[in-house]
């Protein structure tokens, strides 16, 4: 089944990610809210709450069993990390997932297909597509290779439990103040999204984009995080 230009072949991206997901399904979890108020049909946003239930719960288990000897608090933060926006959002450019999410107007002039918390929506609702299509087992599987090469360096996304925490400890320690964050408002009420800025001395150290204030924010100090450790 194709796409509307300039998406890419849904069809393409099950032969890239190795299952037969149901033509309709796969459109649908990569289909935009945006692209579906401007288009008609239905977007992602319902495979996206299935996908999530089943990538927490094969995550969860993978997890008890791969590390007997961590303790509950450490799993749970194991875990946290590795469906965090930032571990899903690394699958999703691993699979070079941006082309082939439709997106509106609007969205694709903002940058839509590389916002880190979009594609890790999108990873979230081509799980449940696949849940739906294959059933429980080789969904399953499908998580697991999406984010096994993750699994034993989940310590690296530790960031991502807490940006803003983790960035206010920094700048404690760097005797650096308090990081000043300045978000905007986009986009109509139906598909209202966020940008946040982080500035220290005048010079903005980290943007993040989210569907929600907080997102955006904690996108940014993951940003300001990176590039404070590139230094």
């Amino acid at each position: 089944m194709s796409t509307d230009a300039p998406f890419r072949d849904p069809a393409e991206l099950a032969r890239v990610i190795g299952v037969s997901i149901n033509p309709v399904l796969l459109t649908t979890a990569l289909t935009h809210r945006s692209y579906a108020y401007e288009h008609g049909g239905t977007n992602y946003e319902r495979l996206e709450f299935l996908g999530d239930a089943i990538l927490q719960q094969v995550v969860t288990i993978e997890l008890f069993h791969r590390f007997a000897d961590l303790n509950e608090g450490d799993l749970a933060k194991r875990r946290a990390a590795l469906v965090s926006t930032t571990a899903l959002a690394e699958i999703a450019r691993g699979l070079n997932l941006g082309p082939f999410i439709r997106l509106g107007n609007g969205e694709i002039s903002t940058g839509g297909a590389d916002k880190s918390s979009l594609l890790a929506d999108v990873v979230e609702s081509i799980i449940g597509a696949a849940f739906l299509s294959l059933g429980r087992e080789d969904s399953s599987d499908l998580v697991l290779r999406l984010v096994a090469p993750l699994f034993e360096s989940a310590d690296r996304f530790g960031n991502a439990l807490d940006p803003k925490t983790a960035l206010q400890e920094l700048f404690d320690r760097k005797g650096m103040g308090k990081p000043v964050y300045d978000v905007t408002a986009n986009g109509p009420d139906h598909a209202r999204t966020f940008d946040a800025t982080i500035e220290h001395d005048d010079r903005v150290l980290g943007r993040g984009e989210g569907t929600s204030k907080k997102a955006a924010e904690a996108n940014a100090a993951l940003a300001a995080l990176a590039a404070l450790a590139e230094k």
